[in-house]
């Protein structure tokens, strides 16, 4: 979608069908131009927009990554089918054999929507909430001989975050995806439009980097602060390096006048899910991803 206009409107309607996954038009375009191979479609009756579907692949997937939204008020009236046939003929055009949908577990007719066409469920993410508002900042106390530190204050440590992300992503339950290539991690995980390098903690043990965890943010979501990858070297985990880690992003959001945190957390990762609620995170609803069939 070249139309910043249109793009506008797409974002519109995304944002008001699912508001926890909000982003600016300039956020949603910069992801795009990040990833050129992308589409976005807008269903309307009589010039009123009712739902938006997009899709885009990621440089380590053959599937492309879709999103179909429908407005509740325009539910039942094909808005979705259609929206499903245009982003499977683009998917298509694409080379794609299959397309992945995420569905919350608060919207059942998303849910319904992707059982009906034959959609299977590859993973489930529970989210987790910290109301910072009621806590006090916890300690950072990492141990002994590693220290935490902005990445901000050491950008020379890239690589060695890399190599955290290169051996902690696929101990991720449902991370069967390979790992993207340096530059292509830096531009997409680390330099994205919601992340910044003072939002963005390293475990540094001398010259080495053990660990890191770092925070998505948007400015259409002024009051939430996203977790992102927590990711510690299996040579130093059970160290207390991840709690030294989560200390340290729950006191700078604080710090920064966020209100809350939020994360979404595969179900099957146990150990981030036990660390969580030793800090009091809550949980929510689960967020759905499914695969399956082209229209």
């Amino acid at each position: 979608m070249d139309d910043d206009s249109a793009l506008a409107v797409a974002v519109e309607v995304a944002n008001a069908v699912a508001p926890e996954h909000a982003l600016t038009v300039d956020e949603r375009r910069q992801i795009f131009d990040q990833l050129p191979r992308n589409r976005t479609f807008v269903a309307y009756d009589d010039g009123v927009p009712l739902g938006t579907s997009s899709g885009l692949f990621h440089p380590a997937s053959p599937h492309p990554s879709c999103r179909n939204l429908v407005l509740p008020e325009a539910r039942r009236r094909g808005v979705g089918t259609a929206l499903y046939r245009a982003i499977s003929e683009w998917a298509a055009g694409e080379g794609a054999t299959v397309v992945e949908f995420r569905a919350d577990e608060a919207d059942p007719a998303g849910i319904e929507f992707a059982l009906r066409r034959g959609f299977r469920e590859i993973s489930r993410e529970i989210k987790a909430i910290l109301e910072l508002e009621r806590i006090e900042p916890p300690a950072v106390e990492p141990p002994d001989g590693v220290a935490i530190v902005p990445w901000s204050e050491r950008p020379e440590l890239a690589p060695g975050l890399y190599e955290v992300y290169a051996e902690a992503t696929p101990d991720i339950p449902g991370n069967e995806d390979e790992i993207e290539p340096y530059d292509d991690w830096l531009s997409l995980h680390m330099r994205g439009p919601g992340d910044r390098a003072d939002a963005t903690f390293v475990a540094v043990a001398g010259d080495k980097v053990a660990g890191f965890a770092k925070l998505s943010l948007t400015a259409a979501q002024p009051e939430t602060a996203y977790h992102d990858l927590t990711g510690v070297k299996r040579a130093w985990r059970g160290r207390g390096i991840a709690s030294a880690l989560k200390a340290a992003q729950i006191a700078w959001a604080k710090r920064a006048g966020y209100k809350r945190l939020a994360t979404n957390n595969e179900e099957r990762n146990a150990p981030i899910r036990h660390l969580n609620e030793r800090f009091g995170y809550r949980p929510g609803p689960a967020l759905i991803l499914f695969r399956g069939p082209l229209a």
